[in-house]
C-alpha cells in the first residue's frame, strides 16, 4: 500500500511511519494496492489521526483523536477493517461485481481570507442509487453526502436529520 503522509503541528518520526505502514499493509490483502492518505496533527497533548483511502469508487475513512499517536493508528487501522469488512459483504449480498474503473481523487485544500470560503473539496462522483448513497455517507461518517442519482442523472444531497431518519435534497426541473 503506497501511504502518503501530511503532518499539522506534528513531526513524523521514522518509528511513527513505519508502526503506520504495518498496520495498513495488512489491507493489502483486502483491497489491493491503494494508495492512503494518512494526516498526523497534534493540538496541545492530544494527537489527531486520520487516513483516507479511495476503493473502488468509495472512501473508506478512519479518525481517532488521543494522547498516544500509536494507539490512535490501532484504532483507526481497526476502524477501517470494520469499514473494508461491511463494505465487501454489501457487495457481496447483492451479487455485484466491483469495478476497478472508477478512483476516487483526493480532496484538495484551498485556502483563502476574508469572507470567503475557507476549504475548497473538489471531488469526482459516479451514479449511484440512494442506497449506496447512504452506505457512503456512513462510511465517510459524514451527516450529508452530495451524490449524482443514477435514476435522475442529477445532483442530490442525502443528509441524516436530528431524529436519525435520512433526508434527500433534489433539484425541481
Amino acid at each position: 500500500m503506497n501511504i502518503n503522509y501530511k503532518s499539522r503541528n506534528l513531526e513524523i518520526t521514522e518509528a511513527m511511519k513505519e508502526y503506520c505502514e504495518k498496520r495498513l499493509n495488512k489491507f493489502d490483502k483486502l483491497i489491493g494496492p491503494e494508495t492512503a492518505v494518512v494526516t498526523m496533527s497534534s493540538i496541545r497533548d492530544r494527537q489527531r489521526l486520520e487516513v483516507t483511502i479511495p476503493y473502488h469508487g468509495m472512501v473508506i475513512r478512519g479518525e481517532d483523536e488521543g494522547y498516544d499517536i500509536y494507539t490512535c493508528i490501532d484504532k483507526v487501522s481497526e476502524k477501517i477493517e470494520t469499514q473494508i469488512h461491511k463494505y465487501r459483504q454489501r457487495l457481496i449480498k447483492r451479487g455485484r461485481g466491483v469495478s476497478r474503473d472508477y478512483v476516487a481523487s483526493m480532496p484538495e485544500e484551498h485556502w483563502v481570507e476574508d469572507d470567503k470560503p475557507v476549504r475548497t473539496k473538489t471531488f469526482t462522483t459516479k451514479p449511484m442509487n440512494l442506497e449506496e448513497a447512504i452506505m457512503q455517507m456512513n462510511l465517510l461518517g459524514h451527516s450529508f453526502f452530495v451524490f449524482v442519482n443514477d435514476e435522475t442523472n442529477d445532483v442530490n444531497v442525502i443528509y441524516r436529520r436530528k431524529d436519525g431518519d435520512y433526508g434527500l435534497l433534489a433539484p425541481e426541473i
